[in-house]
C-alpha cells in the first residue's frame, strides 16, 4: 500500500512547528526519524493532512549536562545515544538498551522523541525512563513543561502530549553515589521487540539497596513500575533472599494479558527470570555509573 496524499512541511525551528501545526484545518503529525511514522502512513493506519517535518532543528539535537540532569535532545538518534560518553557514564542502560533496539540501519534514524512519544509499550526507552526517574520536556502554544516519566505514558501508545504539543528533550538525573544499572531483554531474535524487558536503576550503601526503580516492557499497555518488587529490595543485600522475595512479589505489580504471540503465564514466568538476571548481574557489580 501507499500513503494517503498529505501535504508536507519542512520547518528549521521549534516555534515554526508549532505553528505549521496550529494552521493546520485538519490533522497535523510531527516527522522526525520515520522509523514508526512511516510504515504507519504507508500501511493507512495512519493518514494526516499534514506532516510537519522536524528533522532539520538543530535546537533539538545534542546530549549535555545541564545542572543535575543530562540533558538529552528529542532529535538525538538511538545510534548517538550508544554511542555517546556521557549517557554511557551517567545513564549507562539507555547504552544497554540502545544496543537491543532494532538493527544499525533504524538506529542510525530513529530518535529519542519519536520513540517515547510512540509509547509503544515494547520500546525499550519508555522502560528505561522510568526506571531513570526522567522528565519528558513538552513545548506548546502555552510554552515549556515538564512531565515526570511516571505520568507521561498513559495507556496503549496514549501520553501526556496533547495536540499540538512536542516533545523537545529529555531530562535525566544525573546519578546518584552507588548507582547501579542494569538493562536486559529476552526476545526470540536480536532485533525483534522484547517478550520480557527490564530496566533496572538500583542505588546500594554499603551493600545494602536504598533505593530501587525497576521498568518493565512488553508486560503491560504501557512501560511498568514494580512498586512491590521495589520495596522487597530496599533494605537488603543483593543475595538469594533478595532475588526471592523480589521474584514472589512480581507478581503484584504485573499482570500481563494473553496474546497471539505468548500466553499471560509464560510472559510472566520470563519476567521472573530476568528480574533473576538483573538482579545477579547488579549483585556481582553490574554497570556503576558515575556519580554527580
Amino acid at each position: 500500500m501507499k500513503a494517503r496524499a498529505f501535504d508536507y512541511r519542512r520547518v528549521a525551528s521549534v516555534a515554526e512547528a508549532l505553528d505549521a501545526h496550529a494552521a493546520c484545518t485538519g490533522e497535523a503529525r510531527y516527522l522526525a526519524g520515520g522509523q514508526s511514522l512511516l510504515p504507519a502512513l504507508n500501511l493507512r493506519l495512519d493518514a494526516p493532512d499534514l506532516l510537519i517535518d522536524i528533522g532539520r532543528i538543530e535546537a533539538l539535537r545534542g546530549i549535555a549536562i545541564d545542572g543535575e540532569s543530562l540533558r538529552i535532545g528529542a532529535l538525538t538518534r538511538h545510534s548517538e545515544t550508544l554511542a555517546s560518553p556521557l549517557v554511557a557514564a551517567h545513564a549507562p542502560i539507555l547504552t544497554q538498551a540502545a544496543a537491543y533496539m532494532a538493527h544499525p540501519a533504524i538506529r542510525n534514524l530513529g530518535t529519542m522523541g519519536g520513540s517515547l512519544s510512540l509509547a509503544d509499550p515494547a520500546a525499550e526507552l519508555p522502560a528505561c525512563m522510568r526506571a531513570l526517574g526522567a522528565t519528558l520536556e513538552i513545548t506548546g502554544p502555552s510554552g515549556i513543561r515538564g512531565v515526570p516519566a511516571d505520568d507521561f505514558f498513559q495507556d496503549l501508545y496514549e501520553t501526556a502530549l496533547v495536540p499540538g504539543e512536542l516533545l523537545t528533550a529529555v531530562q535525566v538525573p544525573l546519578a546518584a553515589s552507588g548507582s547501579r544499572m542494569r538493562f536486559a531483554e529476552i526476545a526470540r531474535r536480536r532485533g525483534d521487540y522484547a517478550m520480557v524487558g527490564l530496566a533496572a536503576n538500583l542505588v546500594l550503601a554499603d551493600g545494602i539497596v536504598t533505593s530501587a526503580r525497576l521498568g518493565f516492557c512488553s508486560v503491560g499497555p504501557t512501560p511498568m513500575r514494580a512498586p512491590a518488587t521495589e520495596a522487597a529490595l530496599n533494605g537488603r543485600r543483593l543475595d538469594g533472599d533478595a532475588f526471592a522475595a523480589a521474584r514472589a512479589t512480581l507478581a503484584d505489580d504485573l499482570s500481563p494479558d494473553d496474546d497471539d504471540s505468548l500466553s499471560a503465564a509464560a510472559r510472566m514466568h520470563l519476567a521472573r527470570v530476568l528480574l533473576g538476571r538483573v538482579l545477579a548481574a547488579l549483585g556481582e557489580g553490574g554497570t556503576e555509573a558515575m556519580a554527580a
